[in-house]
């Protein structure tokens, strides 16, 4: 179907890509609740590998998908999306939360959405910037391989964006290139899960937090975020996901009990005027809609 049969309806582009972000801010709130033995690589490695199988199996055209499309794509997104989760969670140990989410929320955007938007690119990562950064303590440490790794992890999910969002384009359908590519990363980071170790998910606590994130951060997300790239450029979905710091740092006042300080607050009133802009600003004739 074309896409100017429903022009410039948020509900088919931009609103199930915030709603994806909204269940992915609520990873750090999650995973806090994981059993203090659990390493932070193996939580996300859990999450990934349930979630990723729940992908490829609900996948509906998976299979063809697998047959008919570039492998070599296939292949790349696979490997970007496995090593998302494998240099975000690392990096967070090394650096810190604020640290590693500013760097790696940031790169994608600024890779992908500088051409496109540059005003509202630059100001939605300005905004995420000021609340994530603003809310650290004056501990905050600056690893330098942290912030690496928190670069690779933001340019894993800008390539990810951009593979599928290019295989969508093509004809295929979202919910069967997002099961296919989750699940060749599920398969990828099994092992760094056997290694990092499994006994921890047997535990009540275990086996709550990898629920969360298999079904709501990535099974229930992805399936939204693909859908949401049906009618949204790579680059325009890469600069809503800068709405989930807002989400988190939401959370963790209401629910961890966090304070936020008044440059917090209005790092997020600066994102919210931009994703609010990014929302209504007309969509690039690119994007289509493949049901």
């Amino acid at each position: 179907m074309p896409s100017h049969a429903r022009p410039n309806n948020p509900l088919h582009g931009p609103l199930p890509i915030l709603a994806a972000c909204a269940l992915w801010g609520t990873t750090g709130t999650a995973s806090s609740f994981a059993p203090a033995s659990a390493p932070a690589i193996a939580v996300g490695s859990a999450g990934l590998v349930v979630g990723g199988l729940l992908l490829l199996l609900t996948g509906t055209g998976a299979r063809a998908v697998a047959v008919g499309a570039d492998r070599r794509l296939l292949l790349l997104g696979s490997v970007t999306v496995a090593g998302y989760a494998l240099a975000f969670y690392p990096a967070v140990a090394r650096t810190g939360v604020a640290v590693a989410t500013t760097v790696a929320l940031a790169t994608a955007p600024i890779v992908l959405g500088l051409r496109a938007r540059p005003a509202l690119t630059l100001t939605a990562v300005l905004g995420c910037a000021l609340l994530v950064l603003g809310g650290s303590t004056g501990a905050t440490r600056i690893d330098p391989l942290g912030v690496a790794l928190a670069v690779v992890a933001g340019l894993s999910y800008a390539a990810y964006s951009a593979v599928c969002a290019h295989l969508i384009s093509l004809g295929h359908p979202s919910r069967a290139v997002v099961g296919v590519v989750f699940g060749g990363a599920s398969a990828l980071v099994l092992p760094v899960l056997l290694v990092a170790g499994t006994s921890w998910i047997v535990s009540a606590a275990g086996l709550a937090v990898v629920a969360h994130l298999a079904v709501f951060t990535t099974f229930v997300s992805y399936l939204l975020f693909g859908y949401g790239l049906r009618r949204t450029t790579a680059a325009s979905a890469t600069t809503l996901t800068l709405a989930e710091p807002a989400v988190a740092a939401v959370l963790g006042v209401v629910v961890v009990g966090e304070r936020l300080p008044w440059v917090s607050w209005a790092g997020m009133a600066v994102l919210a005027v931009a994703l609010a802009a990014l929302t209504r600003a007309p969509r690039t004739p690119e994007t289509i809609d493949v049901t």
